[in-house]
């Protein structure tokens, strides 16, 4: 399809989120053992910590209670040796499955059903470092996940050479969309070592569908980005998107690698959070590990000042005009979210709706 497209009422951005599907929640050294955090994710409070038996426990972040936050309080190892998270308000102790355990201000002979008592579970998953969290569909989350999460390649090195997070006031659909954005590069990044509006011009890219998702397929770095320079030899990329919102840039110079790995987690409708993990065994980036940390902080901060110039727009629901082959990955995006609505609603296996194709587009 080419020419242009006007779509009404924001194109459907902003009308809920994914399920039955996993989320990047944290890094794993982020959650030191016996330490409990709050997070939210899709607009629900979350409580994530470590046990003193390594588990990761996520638990929705409110006791039945009175509602204090379990974040709050602390693990508990019970007498049959099991793990439990007290609440810091009475003491109320729930298990890592999310069943109440004990309820310290029973007196003897008052009769409680224990059994009735349950706060929601969400499953974790750690994999490379990462944590991840299946959100599903029901409301008491007794979905279970059917999948395990995605593993990436290129994570050598030992541990990431940078992880940088920031929050954008965006739902994110629309995170998601300028994440993907091929054209924005020129005007809104623009530094000496990356592009500019001068350097410009006509590109043409292979995309083929992968798991959940699509890849532009490896090939060399465009002449305009100036730094893949820095590594030397003959750099060839790899950009894969994945449902909900993971985008992976993996480059091989010769046996060395790079992976740059973006994670968009929602918050909430109004606010997604993005981290920016970079694994590497080149030698390039421990010797330029602060250039590299502040060029990667100003690209962010430039996307998140976009964002918020965009919002000045956007809080009249505006219908978008998108071209092809310029907005082709945004439609893609929305496609693939249709279908694992779809798929999820009916039943059956997901099938991916993106077609092995070439896009051009000028940047």
């Amino acid at each position: 399809m080419t020419g242009a497209a006007r779509s009404g009422g924001g194109a459907g951005f902003g009308r809920g989120f994914l399920t039955e599907i996993w989320y990047f929640a944290a890094l794993s050294r982020d959650l030191r053992p016996g330490a409990l955090k709050r997070y939210e994710i899709l607009g629900q409070p979350v409580m994530l910590g470590r046990g003193p038996d390594g588990a990761v426990t996520a638990l929705r972040d409110i006791c039945p209670h009175r509602a204090a936050p379990l974040s709050a309080g602390r693990f508990r190892r019970e007498a049959d040796g099991a793990v439990s998270v007290e609440c810091p308000y009475h003491g109320w102790r729930f298990g890592a499955d999310g069943a109440c355990r004990a309820i310290p201000s029973l007196a003897d002979g008052q009769a409680f059903d224990l059994d009735r008592l349950r706060v929601r579970r969400y499953p974790t998953a750690e994999s490379q470092g990462l944590v991840f969290i299946w959100m599903a569909g029901d409301a008491r989350g007794e979905g279970l996940p059917d999948s395990a999460p995605p593993t990436f390649p290129g994570v050598v090195g030992g541990a990431p050479k940078l992880a940088l997070t920031m929050e954008f006031a965006a739902h994110i659909d629309h995170a998601v969309v300028g994440l993907m954005d091929p054209a924005h590069g020129p005007f809104v990044h623009q530094q000496w070592w990356w592009r500019s509006q001068a350097s410009m011009h006509a590109k043409a890219k292979r995309f083929a569908p992968t798991e959940a998702g699509f890849a532009m397929v490896r090939h060399p770095p465009s002449s305009n980005s100036r730094a893949y320079v820095l590594l030397g030899g003959r750099p060839e990329t790899e950009i894969t998107f994945r449902l909900p919102g993971l985008r992976w840039e993996h480059v091989t110079v010769g046996a060395r690698q790079v992976l740059s790995l973006t994670c968009l987690t929602p918050l909430n409708e109004g606010s997604t959070r993005i981290t920016q993990i970079l694994w590497s065994d080149h030698p390039v980036f421990t010797v330029l590990a602060p250039f590299v940390r502040e060029g990667a902080m100003r690209f962010l901060r430039q996307d998140g000042d976009m964002v918020t110039l965009q919002n000045q727009g956007l809080k009249y629901d505006p219908s978008l005009v998108w071209i092809d082959d310029a907005d082709r990955q945004a439609r893609w995006y929305h496609a693939l979210k249709r279908e694992w609505i779809a798929s999820r609603r009916e039943g059956r296996p997901f099938v991916n709706p993106v077609e092995a194709t070439t896009l051009r587009w000028t940047s």
